[in-house]
């Protein structure tokens, strides 16, 4: 169909056999039109394919009908094979096109990035933010919740502002592996702990310190980022501080995939000499050698909970300040 027999909001308005200022109010989601005529409008659109105009849609609504998700990330994180980042995503978009809304992803790895969705959100070209993996104090979400955008966080705010939260039982799932690890035995248990700007990070290692704590253990611990390059250098740190070490639990699956390759070079045996355990249960989990033991967390539901909170709060409902997903210890050979 050309633009010039593009259907009119006159053309339904005399299908319908209503005025053009009520097939107005119906297509933009008034209800303030009794149901009989609603369906009216609703038949003539459909019989004629008319298309509503968006911005004109948006300037009586105030709905974009869209959201932010927001990563504070470079590209190259985001899209690498770590699995976290493409999981919210998919989770978001799943429960966005059952709305049927649209997702605006955007990156904010840098204070540029920072400004650039600072000014598209207040700019109200969306009608809500989801941030994922925030680092440090960040106070973009305590800035746009107080000026009245909807916000939601995946992992709890750094900085104490009073913006609702999604996240897994972090410390939970990290006590049920340190635990597995101590009940099979294990006595000198390291870890290698996520980016500590991090509420994963964070909430990671604070699980491991107080288990190990509890059993009268040592703590060893180094730092890597959730990326392969620094779980290897944390395992090669841990071996020459600790080479008696029996047991590594890593905070990512990508860590530990690193850790098994370090230790086998180092002619430690999995799980004989040193057993290991990861968090995430990624797809390639089930195929290192031998196959990783982890704490499973539900990546795609994490996406599609916070979205759904989200839509929820930018509806105008009193949302839950948190929401804690359950997470699992799935038990492979590696540990």
């Amino acid at each position: 169909m050309t633009g010039a027999q593009r259907p009119t909001l006159e053309a339904v308005a005399r299908r319908a056999g209503v005025s053009r200022a009520t097939v107005s109010r119906v297509v933009n989601g008034s209800t303030t039109v009794a149901e009989p005529i609603q369906e009216a409008v609703r038949q003539a659109v459909a019989e004629l394919g008319y298309v509503p105009n968006l911005a004109a849609r948006t300037l009586v609504t105030q709905r974009t009908d869209s959201i932010a998700l927001v990563m504070p990330e470079e590209a190259t994180r985001v899209f690498s094979d770590d699995q976290v980042f493409p999981g919210i995503i998919r989770g978001a978009a799943q429960e966005l096109e059952a709305a049927d809304k649209q997702l605006v992803l955007m990156l904010a790895g840098s204070p540029a990035g920072h400004e650039r969705v600072a000014r598209y959100t207040t700019g109200r070209h969306v009608d809500g933010v989801l941030f994922a993996s925030l680092h440090g104090a960040d106070p973009l979400p305590g800035r746009l919740a107080a000026l009245g955008i909807p916000v939601v966080c995946s992992g709890r705010p750094l900085d104490g502002a009073d913006v609702p939260y999604i996240d897994v039982d972090q410390v939970g799932g990290v006590t049920r592996a340190v635990r597995h690890l101590i009940d099979s035995g294990r006595r000198r248990i390291a870890t290698i702990a996520g980016p500590q700007d991090m509420v994963a990070g964070i909430e990671r290692l604070a699980g491991y310190r107080d288990t190990v704590a509890a059993a009268g253990l040592p703590e060893m611990v180094a730092v890597g980022d959730f990326t392969r390059e620094s779980g290897a250098a944390a395992m090669r740190e841990l071996l020459a501080a600790h080479p008696d070490l029996d047991a590594v639990f890593a905070a990512s699956d990508l860590m530990a995939h690193a850790a098994l390759r370090t230790l086998r070079e180092a002619g430690r045996r999995v799980p004989e000499d040193v057993a290991v355990i990861g968090f995430d249960d990624i797809e390639t989990a089930a195929y290192t050698d031998p196959p990783l033991t982890t704490v499973r967390q539900p990546i795609v539901e994490l996406g599609r909970q916070g979205t759904r909170l989200l839509l929820r709060l930018a509806a105008g409902e009193q949302v839950e300040p948190a929401l804690i997903l359950p997470t699992e210890l799935i038990i492979r050979e590696s540990a």
